[in-house]
Protein backbone atom coordinates (compact mmCIF):
# COMPACT_ATOMS: atom_id res chain seq x y z
CA UNK A 1 0.00 0.00 0.00
CA UNK A 2 1.49 3.52 -1.46
CA UNK A 3 0.56 5.92 2.23
CA UNK A 4 0.38 9.57 0.71
CA UNK A 5 0.69 10.87 4.07
CA UNK A 6 2.71 10.68 7.51
CA UNK A 7 1.45 9.75 11.00
CA UNK A 8 1.43 13.62 11.61
CA UNK A 9 -0.51 14.47 8.85
CA UNK A 10 -3.33 11.75 9.67
CA UNK A 11 -3.67 12.55 13.71
CA UNK A 12 -3.85 16.26 12.55
CA UNK A 13 -7.49 15.11 10.84
CA UNK A 14 -8.37 13.09 13.44
CA UNK A 15 -8.09 15.93 16.10
CA UNK A 16 -10.27 18.03 13.52
CA UNK A 17 -12.41 14.97 13.33
CA UNK A 18 -12.91 14.89 17.16
CA UNK A 19 -13.30 18.52 16.90
CA UNK A 20 -16.18 18.07 15.13
CA UNK A 21 -17.64 16.00 17.43
CA UNK A 22 -17.50 18.36 20.40
CA UNK A 23 -19.21 20.73 17.87
CA UNK A 24 -22.08 18.42 17.29
CA UNK A 25 -22.79 18.17 21.01
CA UNK A 26 -22.75 21.57 21.43
CA UNK A 27 -25.50 22.06 19.02
CA UNK A 28 -27.28 20.21 21.68
CA UNK A 29 -26.43 22.57 24.09
CA UNK A 30 -24.58 19.77 25.83
CA UNK A 31 -27.22 17.17 25.80
CA UNK A 32 -25.04 13.87 24.59
CA UNK A 33 -28.72 11.51 23.81
CA UNK A 34 -28.16 13.33 20.67
CA UNK A 35 -24.56 12.10 20.04
CA UNK A 36 -25.41 9.40 17.79
CA UNK A 37 -25.18 8.47 14.14
CA UNK A 38 -28.85 7.73 14.10
CA UNK A 39 -29.62 11.59 14.99
CA UNK A 40 -26.22 12.80 12.83
CA UNK A 41 -28.22 11.11 9.94
CA UNK A 42 -31.16 11.60 10.19
CA UNK A 43 -30.89 15.47 11.17
CA UNK A 44 -28.17 16.11 8.25
CA UNK A 45 -30.52 14.74 5.87
CA UNK A 46 -32.83 16.95 6.59
CA UNK A 47 -30.85 20.08 6.83
CA UNK A 48 -29.65 18.95 3.50
CA UNK A 49 -33.13 19.17 1.77
CA UNK A 50 -33.90 23.02 2.97
CA UNK A 51 -37.69 22.05 3.92
CA UNK A 52 -39.94 19.71 5.14
CA UNK A 53 -39.45 15.65 4.29
CA UNK A 54 -41.82 12.88 4.39
CA UNK A 55 -41.93 11.04 7.72
CA UNK A 56 -41.06 8.02 6.46
CA UNK A 57 -38.63 9.21 4.25
CA UNK A 58 -37.00 10.43 7.27
CA UNK A 59 -37.10 7.04 9.00
CA UNK A 60 -34.93 5.90 6.15
CA UNK A 61 -31.95 8.86 6.43
CA UNK A 62 -31.30 6.46 9.73
CA UNK A 63 -29.51 4.21 7.84
CA UNK A 64 -27.74 2.27 11.07
CA UNK A 65 -31.57 1.66 12.06
CA UNK A 66 -33.12 -1.23 10.62
CA UNK A 67 -36.29 -1.24 12.59
CA UNK A 68 -38.71 1.59 11.21
CA UNK A 69 -40.45 1.47 14.95
CA UNK A 70 -36.49 2.33 16.61
CA UNK A 71 -36.28 5.20 13.85
CA UNK A 72 -39.62 6.06 14.58
CA UNK A 73 -38.74 6.31 18.57
CA UNK A 74 -35.89 8.69 17.64
CA UNK A 75 -38.10 10.93 15.64
CA UNK A 76 -40.12 11.15 18.54
CA UNK A 77 -37.57 11.98 20.83
CA UNK A 78 -36.39 14.86 18.41
CA UNK A 79 -40.12 15.98 18.26
CA UNK A 80 -40.14 16.03 21.76
CA UNK A 81 -37.28 18.31 22.76
CA UNK A 82 -38.29 20.81 19.87
CA UNK A 83 -35.94 19.80 16.89
CA UNK A 84 -38.17 18.90 14.74
CA UNK A 85 -41.51 19.96 13.64
CA UNK A 86 -44.05 17.69 12.19
CA UNK A 87 -46.58 18.85 10.97
CA UNK A 88 -49.81 17.32 8.23
CA UNK A 89 -48.64 16.81 4.34
CA UNK A 90 -51.02 18.88 2.36
CA UNK A 91 -50.63 16.89 -0.70
CA UNK A 92 -51.25 13.46 1.06
CA UNK A 93 -53.72 13.58 3.87
CA UNK A 94 -52.21 10.00 4.79
CA UNK A 95 -48.96 11.04 5.49
CA UNK A 96 -46.46 13.63 7.62
CA UNK A 97 -43.97 16.07 7.29
CA UNK A 98 -41.11 16.67 9.33
CA UNK A 99 -38.92 19.36 9.47
CA UNK A 100 -36.27 21.46 11.52
CA UNK A 101 -37.66 23.78 13.76
CA UNK A 102 -35.91 27.39 13.10
CA UNK A 103 -33.56 27.13 16.27
CA UNK A 104 -32.05 24.09 15.42
CA UNK A 105 -31.93 25.13 11.84
CA UNK A 106 -30.40 28.15 12.68
CA UNK A 107 -27.47 25.91 15.45
CA UNK A 108 -26.93 23.63 12.37
CA UNK A 109 -26.23 26.26 10.19
CA UNK A 110 -23.82 27.64 12.32
CA UNK A 111 -22.08 23.75 13.24
CA UNK A 112 -21.77 23.64 9.36
CA UNK A 113 -20.18 27.06 8.92
CA UNK A 114 -17.93 26.64 11.84
CA UNK A 115 -16.83 22.47 10.15
CA UNK A 116 -15.84 24.22 7.01
CA UNK A 117 -13.78 27.03 9.11
CA UNK A 118 -12.37 23.98 10.83
CA UNK A 119 -11.48 22.05 8.08
CA UNK A 120 -10.08 25.24 6.08
CA UNK A 121 -7.36 25.46 9.25
CA UNK A 122 -6.95 21.60 9.50
CA UNK A 123 -5.50 21.44 5.44
CA UNK A 124 -2.74 24.64 6.29
CA UNK A 125 -1.90 22.55 9.79
CA UNK A 126 -1.40 19.17 7.32
CA UNK A 127 0.30 21.00 4.78
CA UNK A 128 2.79 22.05 7.42
CA UNK A 129 3.45 18.86 8.75
CA UNK A 130 5.01 16.92 5.78
CA UNK A 131 4.60 16.78 1.68
CA UNK A 132 1.20 16.66 0.34
CA UNK A 133 0.89 14.70 -3.27
CA UNK A 134 -0.49 16.84 -5.68
CA UNK A 135 -4.42 16.75 -6.49
CA UNK A 136 -5.20 14.04 -9.01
Amino acid sequence: MDLKYNDSQRKEYFKNTQRIGGSWVRVFEGDEEFYSSAYWDLLTNIWMKDGPVRKTDALRFMTNIKSAHTAGKYVETAIAKGILIEEDNPGDARSKLLRLSPEMRGRLDEFFDGCVRDIRSCVRRIATLGPTPDEP
